[in-house]
């Protein structure tokens, strides 16, 4: 073993395999080996073995010991605006009126090329403050907008600009020759990083959805809307296609998507809260995942939209798959760790005990991972993968059984004070640097 290329890192492990299998490690080591983005996990294994292990070449310069603290994969935030990020905590009554009074005004400042460069230094920072190292983002409708995200990002990220052609502000239309060039312009740019974003099916014209998937289905570019937040904006989406040619027998607002050619393995539907048996089986054939976001569908009370409970049973039994998202700025609080709690804390008021934190963990990094087709370098912790992992410390003289006690004892205390949430994670490591 080559001393210099083995890195040593000691606390309690939380290693996320699916729903309900979580590794633990109350006193664990997670070795590391080799440098920069070929850094990789070598080993993890309990403490004790550990040190039996490698003794001959473990120094205090190659061993970081983070005591009490959990070691955890980096999160996968699948579905957020960071566009959005002033209006996170403005009134919300509605999705389309607060869109129309709160977010609309606030993506059109981002047509100035020095503010979205100002404020993606800051948002992307702060993402990584909250240990988030993966996701699928909405930026606004601007193309250097989507270049500052892109080149701040740290992590593994798609990312697209809104299109937006109809009932729109006219500050943020497009023509449709406009969205299409420009989606030309961005895969050309930024290849697989780029994620083709009709804002959603009221927004965007049929033929832009069609020709952009088109293009970004030959690229192998990744697709991401809006699908079923609200009953309203259901009845809005198809009293508009109704009138539409080729769309007048359209019975659902995913056979809207289907005809355009949005739905696919490298399509990601934020929310899908009011779906059907017929629509589920449609996403399910065509492997389209669904992105559930229930801090931004909770309550009125709980700063969401009020959109209603994501039927994540309805979801797995129609073998769709799905993960979680901090729908920023719908969602009002950028940490993952608010979105587990809400995610844990709204199914079991329901009655749903299998809405675990442990299966919320595994939603949050791996099953995002996997959708993004990268699951098999990165999501957790596993041998040979990528050391990317974030750090928390534990409550002191607390110690867990397991996985989800662990996480209850971090998430659970600051349910009624949630800005706390973002004030959890203390080390950030994405391919074994320190961000």
């Amino acid at each position: 073993m080559a001393m210099q290329k083995l890195k040593f890192f000691i606390g309690t492990i939380l290693n996320p395999q699916d729903d309900k299998d979580c590794d633990f490690y109350a006193h664990g080591m997670l070795v590391l080996e080799g440098t920069g983005k070929n850094a990789k996990v070598k080993d993890l294994l309990p403490l004790e073995k550990g040190v039996k292990k490698y003794a001959s070449v473990m120094t205090k310069k190659n061993t970081t010991d983070f005591g009490h603290s959990l070691i955890m994969p980096g999160f996968y935030d699948m579905h957020f605006h960071w566009v959005q990020d002033d209006v996170r905590e403005m009134p919300k009554d509605s999705l389309l009126g607060w869109l129309e009074k709160y977010t609309f005004p606030t993506e059109m400042k981002f047509k100035d090329k020095k503010y979205a460069q100002e404020r993606a230094e800051k948002f992307f920072n702060k993402l990584v403050k909250h240990g988030t190292l993966g996701g699928a983002c909405y930026s606004s409708i601007h193309e250097h907008a989507v270049d500052a995200a892109m080149k701040r990002a740290k992590g593994h990220f798609v990312i697209g600009n809104v299109l937006m052609n109809m009932y729109s502000p006219e500050e943020l239309t497009q023509t449709e020759d406009e969205s299409l060039k420009l989606t030309k312009r961005l895969i050309a740019k930024h290849g697989t990083k780029h994620c083709f974003t009709p804002r959603f099916a009221i927004t965007t014209t049929p033929k832009v959805m069609s020709e952009g998937s088109k293009m970004a289905d030959k690229a192998k570019c990744f697709k991401q809307t809006h699908l079923s937040e609200t009953p309203q904006e259901i009845d809005f989406v198809l009293s508009i296609y109704k009138k539409l040619p080729g769309f007048e027998k359209v019975k659902s607002y995913t056979e809207i998507y289907q005809k355009t050619g949005m739905l696919g393995e490298r399509s990601l539907m934020g929310h899908g809260i009011h779906l059907s048996g017929k629509e589920l089986a449609i996403l399910s054939k065509t492997k389209t995942s669904i992105i559930h976001c229930p801090t931004s569908n909770a309550p009125l009370k709980e700063k969401g939209l009020g959109s209603g409970l994501f039927d994540f049973k309805k979801i797995e039994k129609a073998k769709v798959k799905w993960a979680l998202g901090s729908d920023i700025g719908g969602g009002p609080f950028l940490s993952m760790f608010d979105v587990m709690r809400s995610f844990v804390n709204q199914h079991q008021k329901k009655g749903h005990k299998s809405a675990t934190y442990t299966k919320a963990l595994y939603r949050s990094t791996l099953a995002g991972a996997q959708i993004l087709g990268k699951g098999k370098t990165s999501g957790n912790l596993n041998k040979g993968k990528e050391a990317s992992f974030i750090v928390v410390p534990m409550p002191a003289k607390k110690f867990p059984e397991n996985a989800e006690t662990a996480l209850e004892m971090i998430i659970k205390p600051h349910s009624k004070n949630r800005e706390k949430y973002e004030d959890l994670v203390t080390n950030v490591y994405f391919n074994g640097q320190s961000l």
